[in-house]
């Protein structure tokens, strides 16, 4: 397979392990983000004097010369779909979709087709960079299957590595709305004997933990606070109804696996129709009406939606910021409770 020979020179006070060194001196024209000169550097294509250098860790040392060999990019095996899409923007560089519930983003064993990136390919043409080493739409960041929402993706290489520099730095601002069993109110003294749960200005919530796979379940997430990734989550609340449910704002600092599921049912807020963290709390039809608690029983999957989506246009610079309204079931429910 045809490859190119990238040619690093490590500058002036590099920082002290080669994945970043590279990642900071690399040039801008490669388009090779951080996490592809880690998977670069494991598969032995990044050497230092002919010999291949393996360990991302390594230490690096100002005028050091590094080559990595990137091969050519590779058709997918992924089908295209004619799958409609509600596209919210789109230019020569990036594309931002509102995703329904229920789609998957990323094709899997058990979801092979129907998912965003069959409805991309076919919606691109064909048409696609060298993403990632694959000839794919660049997906910065996930939303699970069930929860609806905004994701941007990129259609370029530049763009790609530009998102994917802003998603590491946590610049891009993702804000998500939820419907959740309980109030989290800051004026709560139980919250503030919650691990990890403090208080800010605004009647917001900060969130803090590590998470890490649950020790039995391979497909659940937990509460760690000794290792796992480092998660903020702020959460603020915009209504209550009649201390059964509410509706929250939740602000994303990190973006982990099911971050948001996992912190609002830690801080005892689980989502509504979530499954898998929501647990078996209820609203009571004395508290909040029959017809109310008869639709919070009844809601088909974690209510939560990702509602708004900011940042700078990877090559224009330009501050981008995008809104999504609530899909019908969660408007619908909201209705419902307000009623």
């Amino acid at each position: 397979m045809p490859s190119s020979i990238v040619t690093v020179t490590i500058g002036a006070e590099p920082p002290d392990r080669l994945d970043k060194a590279l990642a900071r001196f690399v040039p801008e024209e490669a388009h090779l983000s951080r996490s592809r000169l880690v998977r670069l550097i494991a598969e032995g294509q990044v050497s230092r004097d002919g010999a291949a250098v393996t360990d991302a860790k390594a230490r690096v040392t100002e005028g050091e010369v590094f080559a990595i060999t990137v091969e050519e990019a590779t058709e997918v095996e992924t089908v295209a779909e004619d799958i409609p899409l509600d596209i919210v923007f789109e230019d020569a560089d990036v594309l931002v979709v509102n995703k329904p519930a229920g789609m998957v983003v990323h094709p899997a064993p058990g979801s092979p087709t129907g998912t965003l990136v069959n409805a991309l390919l076919h919606h691109f043409g064909g048409k696609l960079s060298g993403v990632g080493g694959e000839k794919r739409p660049g997906i910065l960041h996930r939303i699970d299957k069930d929860t609806s929402g905004l994701l941007v993706v990129a259609k370029s290489d530049a763009a790609h590595h530009g998102l994917a520099a802003q998603f590491e730095a946590h610049s891009a601002k993702r804000s998500y709305l939820a419907l959740c069993h309980g109030v989290p109110d800051t004026a709560d003294p139980r919250l503030r004997g919650i691990r990890g749960v403090s208080v800010e200005p605004g009647n917001t919530i900060k969130i803090t933990t590590g998470l890490a796979r649950h020790r039995t379940d391979r497909q659940r997430q937990a509460v760690t606070f000794t290792g796992g990734r480092h998660a903020i989550t702020r959460v603020h609340l915009l209504e209550r109804f009649a201390g059964q449910a509410a509706l929250v704002e939740c602000r994303l600092e990190t973006g982990r696996t099911h971050q948001i599921r996992v912190h609002l049912a830690h801080a005892g807020h689980g989502l509504i129709g979530d499954p898998v963290y929501g647990g078996r709390r209820k609203a009571t039809a004395r508290a909040i009406g029959a017809e109310a608690a008869e639709a919070v029983a009844a809601f088909p999957r974690q209510a939560l939606h990702a509602a708004t989506l900011g940042f700078a246009h990877p090559v224009s610079d330009a501050q981008m910021r995008f809104e999504a309204p609530l899909p019908d079931d969660m408007a619908q429910l909201l209705a419902i409770l307000r009623g």
